[in-house]
């Protein structure tokens, strides 16, 4: 009976060793692959061209602290961003745009001259798969001064341009590579420049950003990919194109656009997930309208307008990004001067309702952006020279400071890449 009992507490003794072995041998292989887990790179587009001499009648394009494209990688559990490198560019790489399969980066340099010839221009980089470094497959010309925007057709076979000082849009096709060919369409905007005063402007606003002349200002494409709008803030209006996903080219809906309050100048809209409801942000008149977006027609029809800015605002102010939640429960609306991110709840039909807000902690935010998983919110203070983290609530839709500040010169843009999750 004794022996029986020795043999029993053995047997229970060695599976509680082994069990433990497993544990930990678990718990070390867990740990390790978290260590080799490939990073989450963040990539920070920044305003970099040294200071010119402009002959007179030519854009004057003010100088950067930025040194091109910033590189970090991003901490999982705090959100905080640890420098990766810096790819060196002179020529503000202000806007970047990541491919979905996660292969290329594609920045707008935001000049007025690309080899002798009164244009900005567009690179293209391919990612290193463990590393997330970039390396530079060529550049071609954006099709007009001042490139403002990317944005990637969901074929995936073009790169659409909107050109700010040069009031066009481009259509740029991607070969297999991922490099980049000549335009294969150029639009010119014409029409009507709005005045310099904002129908909506807030009570004692001296905003203004450019009614001397038509300036593309962003360029995207439907969910479907049918349909292609760009706003131009100097003429008021959100143009609506048909796309050929062949042959890569524009043409004129019916109607061609719709027009916003004069001088209230669209600068950036977005989708709601459903795709039935288009959000516009007005840069000088400081609101956002509801459009009822026809998917079918291409069609848009103004149904709310709401300041961007909290009750009783007087003064100057320029509204910056726009941005719905990917639950499509909040929208979110950047003011600079203001210097505070607005947020709106989305109601069943759409309409938005103020929130609260949320201090920059920095001057001038030209744009905001979460990580993919959404947990948190990055803001890009242009006249700050920092980037901002924040925790978002999703419940609220609040999002809070960490208490994090990131050195960039005049960051521009920020965009993500979770490399463990490429495709």
């Amino acid at each position: 009976m004794q022996t029986s009992r020795l043999s029993l507490r053995a047997l229970l003794q060695s599976s509680c060793v082994f069990l433990s072995c497993a544990l930990l041998s678990s718990a070390s292989q867990f740990l390790h692959a978290a260590d080799s887990q490939a990073p989450l790179m963040a990539y920070v587009g920044t305003y970099s061209s040294p200071l010119r001499k402009v002959p007179a009648g030519q854009v004057d394009l003010p100088p950067g602290n930025g040194r091109g494209i910033h590189l970090f990688q991003v901490n999982r559990m705090t959100g905080a961003l640890t420098p990766s490198g810096i790819f060196e560019q002179n020529t503000s790489p202000s806007c970047l745009v990541v491919s979905s399969d996660g292969t290329r980066v594609y920045s707008g340099n935001e000049t007025d001259g690309f080899e002798g010839t009164p244009s900005g221009s567009v690179s293209a980089f391919s990612i290193n798969p463990k590393d997330g470094q970039l390396t530079l497959l060529n550049t071609v010309s954006s099709g007009g001064a001042g490139p403002a925007y990317l944005s990637i057709h969901p074929s995936g076979r073009f790169v659409l341009v909107a050109n700010y000082f040069g009031g066009s849009v481009a259509v740029l096709p991607i070969a297999k590579d991922g490099s980049l060919g000549a335009a294969t369409d150029v639009q010119i905007d014409r029409g009507t420049v709005g005045p310099k005063k904002a129908t909506n402007a807030p009570p004692g606003s001296f905003a203004f950003s450019g009614h001397e002349v038509p300036h593309a200002h962003m360029i995207e494409a439907d969910p479907k990919g049918r349909f292609v709008l760009s706003a131009d803030l100097g003429l008021d209006q959100i143009l609506i194109w048909k796309f050929d996903a062949q042959k890569g080219i524009l043409t004129p809906n019916t109607p061609a656009s719709v027009s916003l309050p004069p001088g209230d100048g669209p600068r950036h809209f977005a989708f709601h997930p459903k795709g039935q409801w288009l959000y516009s942000l007005q840069e000088e008149g400081s609101n956002i309208v509801l459009f009822d977006y026809d998917a079918d027609q291409g069609r848009l029809s103004p149904r709310q307008t709401v300041s961007s800015l909290p009750p009783g605002f007087a003064g100057s102010n320029f509204c910056s990004e726009i941005a719905v939640s990917a639950d499509g429960r909040f929208v979110y609306a950047g003011n600079r001067l203001h210097d505070g991110i607005a947020i709106f709840s989305v109601s069943s039909t759409g309409t938005l309702t103020f929130v609260n807000e949320e201090w920059t902690r920095g001057d001038y935010p030209r744009s905001f952006n979460w990580e993919p998983s959404g947990t948190f919110l990055y803001s890009c203070n242009q006249r700050a020279d920092n980037i901002t983290v924040f925790r978002m609530d999703h419940k609220t839709g609040i999002p809070s400071f960490t208490g994090t500040y990131v050195p960039v010169g005049n960051p521009s843009i920020i965009v993500f890449l979770d490399l463990a999750a490429r495709k």
